[in-house]
Parts: C-alpha cells; sequence; structure tokens
C-alpha cells in the first residue's frame, strides 16, 4: 500500500471538487487487522451520507456486535467503529447530532471522532477525554473573498503547523462541536465522567512537537528524564537515547546530570515503530535496519541508554547488544516510565498480558534478560509529577492494572485468575513504589 503523500500528489489534491474533506490513518488497535479497520468509513444510511473516522478503541463493542446479530443486523461489523455507525443509524432521531448521540451514549470506551457529512463536519470526544482531539483554523487565503472560515481538526496540534493553521482549542471530553457554513456550535452530549488522559500520549504516543491536554510534550518528557536522573543516578560517560521516541528523556537526563548527550544510535526514518509490527522475526530484523550504532562514540565507554519504555523485551535486548557490540565498556538502561504490566484497551496496540515482559518479571530479572549492567525505571509518583497530573485526569492502567471501565475490569478478571504470577508484576525495586494489580472478586 501506498503512503499518503504518494497518493495524493498536488495534482490529485487539485481534481477534488468540494470545500469538505476528512482523511485518517488509524493506527492498529487492540490487534486490529489494518484493512479490515481502514478508515474513513463511507456509508449511506437513513442519517444521508456520512464518513467516519474514528481513534481510539470501544471496549464494548464485542458486547454490540452480538447485540445486533440478535437483532438481525443486516450489515457484517468488523470494527468497533462500524457499530458506532449501526447505533447512528438504528437512532431514532432525525437528525445527526442527535443520532450521534444517542449512538454515543451506547458505547464505552475511548473515542476521538470525526463524521463528515456533505454540508457539515462533527467533531466529537468522549466523555473521559482518552485520546486528545483538537480544534484550528486556517487564516483567509490571499486570493480569497474573506467570506467563511476554514476550521481544521487533528489528533494533535503539530498536524495546523504545517498548514500554518492557529491552535484554537482542545474538544472537550464530552463535547460534541459542529461546523457548517452556518458556523461553528458546541453541544454537550453526554453526562460528565472523571477524566482520563491517556498518560502513554506524553511518554511515547504523541509527538514531542505537539501540545496535548494542554501540556508540551517536549516539556514533559525531557521533565521525565529529569526525574530519571535523580531517581537512578550512574558514573557514566555518555547518555545515549533510543531515537526518536527516547531523546527528549535523554536530553533531560544528561541535563540534570551533567553527563554529555550523545547521538550514537542513529534512525533510518524509513522504518516503521517495530513494537506493533505482526511477528517477532519482522521485529528482530526490523531493529538491525531502524537502528545504526556510531562505534567510535561508543568503544571504551559507560553508557546510559535511555528509552520511553520496554514492551515485550526482545527489542531492547537487541540494542543493548548491539551498543556492547559497538565496543560500550558498560551499558545501564534508564526507562522514562513505570513497567508496563497490562495493555491498553482504549487505542494503543500493546501486547497481550502475556506478552509484556513487565507483567511476569521483577526489573533485576529484566535487567538480566536484557544483558545490561543495571536498570532502572522511572517511579510512578514521578510520572504523575511530570505531566502534572495533581488532580488524578490520567488513565495509567497500563501501569497499575486499574482500568477505568467496567468491562476491561471483567476481561483483567479473567486474565488473571488463570494462575499467572501477576503479582511479580508490582514488585518494587530501589526508588519506586510498588504497582499493584487491582482485581475484582
Amino acid at each position: 500500500m501506498g503512503k499518503v503523500e504518494e497518493i495524493f500528489q498536488p495534482d490529485v489534491i487539485a481534481k477534488l471538487p468540494g470545500n469538505l474533506a476528512i482523511g485518517h490513518t488509524r493506527y492498529s488497535t487492540a490487534g486490529d487487522k489494518a484493512l479490515l479497520n481502514a478508515q474513513p468509513i463511507l456509508i449511506d444510511c437513513n442519517k444521508g451520507k456520512l464518513a467516519l473516522g474514528h481513534n481510539g478503541n470501544l471496549t464494548n463493542a464485542a458486547e454490540w456486535r452480538r447485540k445486533l446479530e440478535h437483532r438481525g443486523s443486516i450489515f457484517q461489523t468488523t470494527s468497533d467503529t462500524e457499530v458506532i455507525v449501526h447505533l447512528i443509524a438504528r437512532s431514532a432521531a432525525r437528525n445527526l447530532s442527535g443520532g450521534l448521540g444517542d449512538a454515543l451514549n451506547q458505547v464505552e470506551g475511548a473515542y476521538s471522532l470525526l463524521v463528515l457529512t456533505p454540508d457539515e463536519l462533527y467533531a466529537v470526544r468522549d466523555p473521559r477525554g482518552f485520546r486528545p482531539l483538537v480544534l484550528g483554523k486556517l487564516p483567509p487565503m490571499p486570493d480569497s473573498s474573506g467570506d467563511g472560515e476554514t476550521w481544521l481538526v487533528a489528533s494533535e496540534t503539530c498536524a495546523f503547523d504545517l498548514l500554518n493553521a492557529k491552535y484554537v482549542r482542545e474538544i472537550e471530553p464530552g463535547e460534541m462541536v459542529r461546523i457548517s457554513r452556518a458556523g461553528i456550535e458546541s453541544i454537550r452530549f453526554a453526562p460528565p465522567k472523571p477524566h482520563q488522559y491517556c498518560i502513554f500520549e506524553h511518554v511515547y504516543f504523541a509527538r514531542p512537537d505537539s501540545i496535548i491536554f494542554g501540556r508540551s510534550v517536549n516539556e514533559s518528557r525531557e521533565m521525565l528524564g529529569r526525574l530519571l536522573a535523580r531517581e537512578y543516578p550512574v558514573e557514566a560517560d555518555l547518555v545515549v537515547p533510543v531515537p526518536d521516541s527516547g531523546v527528549p528523556a535523554a536530553v533531560g537526563y544528561a541535563l540534570e546530570s551533567k553527563i554529555p548527550f550523545r547521538m550514537g544510535l542513529i534512525r533510518n526514518h524509513y522504518i516503521g515503530r517495530t513494537f506493533i509490527e505482526p511477528s517477532q522475526a519482522i521485529r528482530d530484523f526490523g531493529v538491525k535496519l531502524k537502528l545504526n550504532p556510531v562505534r567510535e562514540l561508543l568503544v571504551g565507554k559507560r553508557i546510559v541508554l535511555v528509552d520511553d519504555s520496554i514492551v515485550r523485551g526482545t527489542t531492547s535486548r537487541k540494542i543493548v547488544r548491539m551498543v556492547r557490540e559497538a565496543g560500550a565498556r558498560e551499558v545501564h538502561v534508564r526507562i522514562s516510565c513505570p513497567p508496563t504490566i497490562s495493555p491498553c484497551y482504549y487505542g494503543v496496540d500493546t501486547p497481550t498480558r502475556e506478552e509484556l515482559i513487565a507483567s511476569s518479571h521483577a526489573p533485576d530479572e529484566i535487567c538480566r534478560f536484557l544483558g545490561a549492567d543495571s536498570l532502572g525505571y522511572l517511579s510512578y509518583a514521578s510520572l504523575k509529577q511530570a505531566v502534572q497530573d495533581t488532580e488524578g485526569k490520567f488513565c495509567t492502567a497500563c501501569y497499575t492494572g486499574v482500568y477505568p471501565t467496567g468491562l476491561v475490569q471483567l476481561e483483567v478478571r479473567e486474565n488473571t485468575s488463570n494462575g499467572r504470577n501477576s503479582e511479580r508484576a508490582g514488585d518494587a525495586h530501589p526508588g519506586q513504589p510498588p504497582v499493584t494489580v487491582h482485581r475484582e472478586n
């Protein structure tokens, strides 16, 4: 499949009629097959023609699939987003905004949603606000008549920078924004719920040049590194990031520790994110293609290797081996978040609990597996401090096993009752409070 920029060349875009557009490259969520979940989804129903794009993941989608099949739905529902489409079509509301509200008040989980009609654009964010959704505005074109306004909606503010657009504000949790020729309208479609912003957006997922949940991602990641250096200092010669996502935290670690920062690993930017590749063989080869050491920087040196997270551990192990084979005398791994012990069900395709190395191994065991001289994870308290979460507004389920939605808790109960030693995931190590795994009775 071609890349977006390869398909939508300027001559292609110039031929597209109309003044409304929607596009979406949906990240794989919860093991979904990419082709089955390609978006935007285009439908023609009793509410008219709709194109719909969804960032996030519904946690009660399977329940609704069963209900729809029982009610004799004539459509085959292959993705959680299609559940929303069916519920919109089945709503008794006469207009789309009412149908959207009816549908979304029946689903649970994470959704930052765009719905395009021939005349309107709807931007909707779930009441907990798991995923970001931001509103922007383009200045009038020099050769335009100046009539009307050009509004933009995106998952990250960096998209507006590319278009020279102005960031206006976040779409609020539980808010539906309708944009039409008549202007912009805000609709509250759901009762308030406790906010659950995804903290992994600030650890890894979002781009560092974005403002997410009202805070600079780069600022958060640099603070993650600074706090990591305070918790896990070590005598070393160089701080080396695992690029690209480990760079801001490594900068913070170097600034705090006064150890020189060097780009000892070079990333090939034509290779994607290895932790979501479908097989271990592809991930292993992808590591070699993705990263290459700068040997003259590493040889004979004591290296602090800073990364944003450890998922399965296999990629980190290969990177440690790569740095050693390049001549490093010592390799001290520092991770700018707590151990990842639980899968995400809200829009990040993390592996199953069995595949997460920290769910069944203590940090000292992980350190031996990696082949590192030492390993330090950022504490949970410092993670929350770095993003200034003083009110408990962030979802940290991947680090605690405590999920904010009920159906996920049922899945956790089933997955942790089959004899695995899940308590090991919460083992403490120096400088870090225990991470607890929640279970229902």
